[in-house]
C-alpha cells in the first residue's frame, strides 16, 4: 500500500505541469493527423535535420512556414527565428498557437515579389520550392539571397523526383517543380560558394544513392560575389 501510494504521488508531482494546457494543430499539419499521421514524424525529422545544421545561429529565417509545425523545434536551437508565408491565415493562427515560442516572429511576405529588409545567418524552407513554377522560383531563390549575410547558410527541403510515382494523388498535383540531386545541388551552386546534399528516407538522414532516396536536403554556404 506504502508504495502504491508513493508511486501515485510521484505520478501527480510529475504530470501535474502537464495538464495545465493543450496546444491545437495548424490546418496541414491536421490534416495530416486525420489522413496519414506518420507523415508528421517524417515532417518533424526534416525541421530536427534543420535545427542540427543551424544550431547556435543568431538569426534565421524561415521561407513559407506554413502553419509552423516544425518551427519550436528550429526556435529551440537559434537566438531569433523569423517565419515568413504568403498565407495571413496561417500566420494568423501561428502567432496565437505558438505565442508560447518567446523568440519567435511571424509576417507576411511573398519573397518571390520581395526579399526581406533584415539580414540573417542563415534562411531554410522545407517542402516549397516544389510547388513553384520556374519563373518564380528564379526569384523566390534570389530573395532569399539577398537577405543573406555573406558567410550565411541556406537549406531547401524538398521531395526527390524519381520519388514521384509514389506519391499521393495530392501530392502529384501540388508538386509541379520536383528536381533531382544534381539539379538541386546546381541550383545553390549558382549562388553559393560551396553546396552540398543529403538524402533523406522516413526519418533518417544519410549519404546513400540519391536516386533511391525519397527526399533531398541541399545547403548551400558562403554567398559567391554579388
Amino acid at each position: 500500500m506504502k508504495k502504491t501510494r508513493i508511486q501515485d504521488e510521484k505520478y501527480k508531482e510529475g504530470t501535474e505541469s502537464q495538464f495545465i494546457r493543450s496546444l491545437e494543430l495548424g490546418p496541414w499539419t491536421s490534416y495530416s493527423m486525420m489522413h496519414d499521421p506518420k507523415h508528421m514524424c517524417f515532417v518533424l525529422s526534416r525541421y530536427k535535420f534543420v535545427s542540427k545544421m543551424l544550431d547556435g545561429k543568431k538569426k534565421v529565417l524561415e521561407v513559407g512556414c506554413g502553419d509552423g509545425f516544425g518551427f519550436p523545434i528550429v526556435a529551440q536551437a537559434v537566438s531569433q527565428l523569423h517565419g515568413i508565408d504568403r498565407d495571413e491565415r496561417l500566420l494568423e493562427g501561428n502567432r496565437t498557437r505558438l505565442k508560447f515560442i518567446k523568440n519567435a516572429k511571424f509576417y507576411k511576405l511573398d519573397i518571390s515579389d520581395a526579399a526581406p529588409k533584415e539580414k540573417y545567418d542563415a534562411a531554410f524552407s522545407i517542402d516549397v520550392i516544389e510547388h513553384l513554377a520556374p519563373p518564380v522560383e528564379k526569384k523566390f531563390i534570389e530573395n532569399t539571397v539577398k537577405c543573406l549575410k555573406n558567410d550565411a547558410i541556406c537549406i531547401i527541403g524538398t521531395p526527390n523526383v524519381t520519388a514521384q510515382k509514389y506519391a499521393t494523388h495530392r501530392s502529384s498535383i501540388e508538386h509541379i517543380n520536383l528536381k533531382s540531386s544534381k539539379e538541386l545541388k546546381n541550383l545553390l551552386a549558382k549562388y553559393f560558394e560551396n553546396s552540398f546534399i543529403f538524402s533523406m528516407n522516413d526519418e533518417v538522414v544519410h549519404t546513400g544513392y540519391y536516386p533511391m532516396a525519397h527526399y533531398l536536403f541541399a545547403i548551400g554556404v558562403g554567398l559567391k560575389n554579388k
